[in-house]
């Protein structure tokens, strides 16, 4: 017993010599994108263990327009929440330097809200070197590409290098994720080259977080619109990020994901852990759940293509103070495969953070985040307002998200953080009076601890 202590001790000591490959998942690890090119020293194989917990405290009020409130007579009536801490969520990482400048990196949900039992979120291989094939030419273009390879978190877009994953909280200066969430992973292959600020990045994948090997059949009324096919999603991205004087940094990038038909593609609703705002907009319905409130998922779930443009920026005027802008605008359409006409929906985010301290330890922040999206005419919040050309389904109306959020941290040491959080969200555009979305909002104060190592 003694001795596997040892070597687990050692194994977690290993991070600090070989970790650089791979993005820290501390404090150190803040406004990392695509992980940095790095020489290492590849001394033999190694293993590292690092891990995440994040522990929320919820004190939000919720209300709606919906007449009857009494959960015995209402499905769509609003659960009675009160102030409490919520499920603590856990994440482990297993990192395995297997040769010179390649690195298997797993992750596993140890205890999310969505899933309170251990989860494999997804593993991949990375390249930054390729030692086994001996080109000369090769080992100069790997100086400036890193090869991914297997089921990992897809790239679309920077937002989603700034969010919370489960336990792993650390990177997000807010308690919670984008109204519309973008993350999902999924199997393939990823190329990043970055040379000189100009980043660029390739990336095919088969367009599902839980794959089947099942035939579509495209005579059956669900799958009409599908073309029969398993479909890969690509994946590519093109920008600029520069760090021009030692006091600022700009990073200009735009970003596409397209597949012509998954069947299940789960790009807006691929997180298995959960948002950090509990109990909210929860009604009593049977088979209802409170893993996702306060998020919306648009239900592209077949055909999806999206377009995201991102710009952050980082000024520091002072040796006590850094300022940064991070800025999303997102376009995306697509739909069920029971539908024909595509249905849109529009995306702007907003963050301002100032971060304070010489080791910035401190931040205040705030973000403005509006969401504009088409809803499909099956869906619940639309059953008293549906149009109908012909036969073809057509978007029922555009529900309207806004949220507010205004944040401040603390981290204690690199490795632990304290934030809270004030934030306010709304929904317009509601048609249907009996449906928990009318004339909904929420509004009141969240807070986290979080370790990461």
């Amino acid at each position: 017993m003694k001795k596997f202590f040892m070597i687990l001790s050692a194994a977690c000591l290993v991070s600090s010599i070989a970790s650089a490959q791979l993005r820290a998942t501390d404090q150190t690890g803040i406004n990392v994108f695509e992980t940095p090119k790095t020489d290492t020293k590849f001394t033999g194989p190694r293993v590292s263990l690092g891990g995440s917990i994040a522990m929320p405290y919820i004190a939000l009020t919720h209300s709606n327009d919906v007449t009857e409130q009494d959960p015995s007579k209402n499905s769509q009536a609003l659960f009675k929440n009160s102030a409490n801490f919520a499920l603590s969520q856990a994440n482990l990482n297993i990192n395995s330097y297997l040769e010179d400048g390649i690195t298997l990196q797993v992750t596993l949900y140890l205890a999310s809200k969505h899933h309170n039992e251990t989860w494999v979120k997804g593993g991949y291989v990375q390249f930054d070197k390729i030692p086994f094939i001996h080109l000369e030419l090769l080992d100069e273009v790997m100086k400036y590409t890193t090869i991914k390879v297997g089921q990992m978190d897809v790239n679309y877009g920077d937002a989603h290098f700034r969010r919370s994953d489960g336990g792993n909280a650390i990177y997000n200066p807010f308690m919670e994720n984008y109204i519309m969430d973008e993350f999902a992973t999924e199997i393939g292959a990823e190329a990043d080259f970055n040379y000189n600020g100009i980043v660029a990045v390739a990336s095919i994948t088969n367009g599902n977080l839980n794959p089947s090997l099942a035939f579509i059949d495209t005579t059956k009324a669900a799958n009409k619109y599908a073309n029969g096919l398993h479909n890969p999603s690509w994946i590519g991205k093109l920008g600029y990020d520069k760090q021009f004087t030692d006091n600022f940094r700009a990073r200009l990038t735009g970003s596409i994901y397209y597949t012509a038909g998954a069947g299940s593609n789960t790009l807006f609703s691929g997180d298995r852990s959960g948002s950090n705002y509990s109990a909210v907009l929860y009604n009593a319905a049977p088979g209802t759940t409170t893993a996702f409130n306060g998020r919306f998922n648009p239900n592209l779930s077949d055909r999806v293509s999206t377009v995201m443009g991102n710009l952050f920026l980082q000024y520091k005027p002072l040796d006590i103070l850094s300022v940064e802008s991070f800025t999303t605008y997102e376009k995306a359409k697509g739909g069920k495969a029971s539908e024909e006409l595509d249905r849109n929906a529009t995306q702007m985010a907003s963050d301002l953070v100032f971060r304070l301290g010489k080791q910035q330890n401190f931040f205040v922040g705030a973000r403005y985040n509006t969401l504009s999206a088409g809803v499909a005419k099956s869906s619940p919040v639309a059953a008293v307002a549906p149009q109908t050309i012909g036969q073809d389904l057509v978007p029922a109306f555009t529900i309207d998200i806004e949220r507010i959020a205004l944040s401040a941290g603390w981290y204690v040491t690199k490795n632990m953080l304290a934030k809270v959080e004030y934030s306010s969200q709304t929904y317009g555009n509601v048609p249907n009076v009996n449906y928990i979305l009318n004339g909904a909002e929420f509004h009141g104060i969240s807070a986290e601890a979080v370790i990461s190592f």
